[in-house]
C-alpha cells in the first residue's frame, strides 16, 4: 500500500479545523498527527509527558510551520487530572474533531481515584467522560466528529456486571478487551440518537507499537523483527483512524484493515460481536459511572 497515494485519494484539507488527540506521542499517534499536520489541521495534544509532547510539537512545526499546536497536560488514570483537562478544553472556541487514541494494555493494575482499575479508567472511563463533557462544545462546530480507537480484543469476552472492570481477571488481553468493549459500545449508544455530532470507531488491526512491547525482554527480542514483517507498520495502520475523520460509522459499524482485520487498506464493516441488548446494558452501566463521578 502506498500511503502517500492513499492520503491523496482519500483525504482533503483540514485547514482551520481544530483536532484534539490523546496519545499523540505513541507509535500510532505520532503517525496520525504528522498526517493531520500535512493536511493543515491545527492540533491539541492531550498527554501526561509534557516533554515528549513538546518535542513532537517542535518536530512537526519544523516541517509544517503554518499550523498551530497546543499541549494540555492530562493523566487519564486520574479523574482529578481529567476534570482539569476538560476545564481547559472548554475554554476553546471550538473543537472540530476529538480523537481518543491513548490506551494502556499490560500494566500493573492499580485502583484509581474513582474505584476502578487503571486500564478501565484510561481506556474507557476517561474518554467517555471527556466526550460527554465536550458535546456542547463539539455541537458548535460544523460537521463535528468523535473518533475512538477500538480493538479486535473487544471480542475476547462479554461484560460481567459482577466484575465491571475485570479486576478479578488474570489475563491482560481480557482486561484490555473489556475496557475497549465498554468504550466502543457505550459510544455507539451515546451517538445513536445524536444527529449533530458524528462518530467513527476505528481500529488499526495488529500493529507494531509501544503497546506490543510488554513481553519479557528475551521474548520481545525474538518476536520483534518477525512482527515488523507480519503486521502492518503504524504508518499504514493509522490510516483507519484517518479515514474515520472523513467517513462516519453507523450503529455497530467500524473502520479497520479489510483483510481479516489485520492487513490492507481501511474498510468500513458491520460488527456482529455484541448484541443490541448487551450494547444497551453497557451504556446503562456507563451512564451510572459517569453520573457517579461528574
Amino acid at each position: 500500500m502506498n500511503v502517500e497515494k492513499w492520503i491523496k485519494n482519500n483525504c482533503k484539507s483540514l485547514k482551520n479545523k481544530k483536532i484534539v488527540i490523546s496519545g499523540a506521542t505513541g507509535g500510532l499517534g505520532r503517525q496520525i498527527v504528522f498526517i493531520l499536520a500535512s493536511l493543515d489541521a491545527d492540533l491539541i495534544f492531550l498527554g501526561k509527558d509534557y516533554g515528549k509532547s513538546d518535542h513532537l510539537k517542535n518536530e512537526i512545526l519544523s516541517k509544517y510551520p503554518n499550523i498551530n499546536i497546543d499541549i494540555i497536560d492530562v493523566d487519564l488514570s486520574s479523574m482529578k487530572s481529567v476534570k482539569a483537562c476538560v476545564a481547559n478544553l472548554k475554554k476553546l472556541d471550538k473543537i472540530d474533531v476529538l480523537i481518543h487514541n491513548a490506551g494502556i494494555y499490560n500494566v500493573p493494575l492499580v485502583k484509581t481515584d474513582v474505584g476502578y482499575n487503571n486500564v478501565f479508567q484510561v481506556n474507557f472511563i476517561s474518554p467517555f467522560y471527556i466526550t460527554k463533557q465536550l458535546l456542547p462544545l463539539l455541537i458548535k462546530s460544523e460537521n463535528p466528529k468523535v473518533i475512538a480507537v477500538g480493538s479486535i480484543a473487544h471480542n475476547y469476552s462479554k461484560i460481567d456486571e459482577n466484575d465491571i472492570d475485570f479486576s478479578t481477571r488474570k489475563k491482560s488481553s481480557k482486561i484490555y478487551g473489556n475496557s475497549k468493549r465498554f468504550l466502543m459500545f457505550s459510544l455507539y449508544e451515546l451517538f445513536k440518537e445524536n444527529k449533530k455530532v458524528k462518530l467513527s470507531i476505528c481500529h488499526p488491526g495488529i500493529t507494531f507499537t509501544n503497546i506490543t512491547n510488554h513481553y519479557p525482554k528475551f521474548i520481545y527480542a525474538i518476536i520483534k523483527n518477525p512482527m515488523k514483517i507480519i503486521f502492518m507498520s503504524p504508518k499504514k495502520a493509522c490510516l483507519s483512524i484517518i479515514k474515520g475523520i472523513f467517513d462516519d460509522c453507523a450503529y455497530h459499524e467500524w473502520i479497520g484493515p479489510k483483510i481479516f482485520g489485520i492487513w490492507g487498506q481501511p474498510k468500513k464493516s458491520k460488527l456482529k460481536t455484541c448484541s443490541n441488548e448487551e450494547s444497551e446494558k453497557i451504556y446503562q452501566i456507563s451512564k451510572k459511572i459517569y453520573n457517579d463521578i461528574k
